[in-house]
């Protein structure tokens, strides 16, 4: 009973508006001090969980997403996809998934790729004749890519929380997320036929080389990590670094969007960002070092041996609790809460660790879509002025596909561990 207050506590204090770090920390240490367990040992988990070559890719691949998203690596992504696909029928909105596909492998942040291609996708999708919510929506629902195509910040996080293999977790990424490319492009083409969106002009030889020949040093930065992490010549965070220094080159010398005087701001705002993370990850190690003493995982297990739960009823009771939640909580906040409760259940279920990462952050995507506290929502609604009831109204079928996405992506693990369980024996 005990353990259910601090755990409801917690979940009030994230409610009310309390930054993550402090819902996490405050509640955690308060039941340690509760239940008369050492905080010298529980600080000590802490700083040792941080403390480790994984978590420093964080802050350099925060550092990546900064110069990336103003060094006018979007525009030129966008430019590209144009020359492919800018001329069928809703070719505007198959540019946005493309673009949005390419540039999600880059930042690795759902907020930062919708942020980044809303910006030229919305009021060039309205332009040439879209309804605004099926903009929204679409960008909205393609931005989400940002956490699940690697390399993915919340990967990282999941990896650390879990000890998990990170480049495992990065190949389980990519066939779900291709597939959720897939199943967005092929709603795209129903609805613009069905709405009768015109096609755009298909670009000319000189002009598709160009432009595909401009936007190849931006495409290179994501394969550079690929081709150094499973090479075996760079660790993640190597990979990290080197992409942290070519994105800052690429914005410079290549796009020439931002110049030497702006390095050092972009430079501070991109360690603001990685230092909240760093927060976030530390009282996250905290609560989980309580959750793992104060009996609920145990509690959890025992539960499940009793009820003689199936896998497929955990996982489906495991995915309507995480939805609701990602409705009043954030993102990032779920994953950091749930993680380190279900991880013992896992084992005696027989699921994957790093399957249920795969499904843990898909339902973290619906979570940036869904409000009251859908961050997605509000970046895009802000981007193209428009009310947060018309955002809303955008996302429904989008979140309707990615509830589809996510029962496929549930009950058929393959999806998620073919390519790791191919490459990685």
């Amino acid at each position: 009973m005990q353990a259910l207050i601090g755990l409801g506590g917690m979940l009030v204090l994230m409610a009310l508006g309390a930054p993550i770090f402090v819902s996490l920390g405050l509640a955690a240490l308060l039941m340690l001090a509760t239940e008369g367990r050492p905080l010298m040992d529980a600080a000590a988990h802490s700083i040792n969980g941080i403390n480790s070559t994984t978590f420093l890719a964080v802050p350099f691949f925060v550092m990546a997403a900064t110069f990336m998203q103003k060094g006018g690596i979007a525009r030129v992504i966008i430019e590209a996809a144009e020359t492919w696909v800018g001329h069928f029928r809703g070719g505007r909105g198959l540019v946005a998934v493309i673009a949005t596909t390419l540039f999600a492998a880059i930042s690795g942040s759902s907020v930062v790729t919708a942020m980044a291609m809303g910006t030229f996708l919305i009021p060039a999708m309205v332009a040439r004749g879209y309804d605004r919510p099926f903009a929204l929506g679409l960008v909205g629902a393609s931005g989400t890519l940002g956490i699940l195509i690697p390399p993915s910040l919340s990967m990282i996080l999941y990896g650390l929380i879990a000890e998990e293999s990170v480049p495992r977790l990065f190949l389980a990424g990519v066939v779900p997320g291709l597939l959720q490319a897939a199943l967005l492009g092929a709603w795209v083409i129903f609805y613009s036929r069905r709405k009768g969106y015109v096609s755009g002009q298909r670009a000319s030889t000189s002009e598709f080389i160009r432009k595909n020949l401009r936007a190849l040093p931006a495409v290179a930065i994501p394969l550079s990590v690929f081709a150094g992490i499973y090479s075996g010549y760079t660790t993640v965070t190597e990979s990290a670094g080197v992409a942290a220094i070519a994105s800052v080159l690429v914005a410079i010398f290549v796009y020439k969007e931002v110049t030497f005087r702006d390095v050092f701001p972009m430079a501070t705002e991109g360690m603001k960002s990685a230092s909240a993370v760093t927060f976030i990850v530390m009282f996250a190690l905290l609560f989980a070092h309580w959750i793992t003493g104060s009996g609920i995982p145990t509690a959890l297990v025992n539960f499940a041996i009793a009820r003689e739960l199936e896998p497929w009823q955990f996982l489906l009771a495991l995915n309507v609790m995480m939805i609701i939640l990602g409705m009043f909580l954030d993102a990032i906040a779920v994953m950091l809460i749930v993680t380190p409760i279900v991880l013992p259940v896992l084992s005696t279920l027989g699921i994957d660790p790093v399957h249920f990462g795969i499904v843990l952050i898909v339902n973290m995507e619906i979570a940036f879509l869904t409000p009251p506290i859908g961050l997605n929502l509000f970046v895009l609604s802000s981007i193209a002025k428009a009310p947060m009831s018309e955002a809303v109204c955008g996302m429904v079928p989008f979140v309707i596909i990615m509830a589809v996405f996510l029962i496929l992506i549930t009950y058929i693990p393959e999806i998620s561990l073919w390519l790791p369980n191919l490459l990685m024996q």
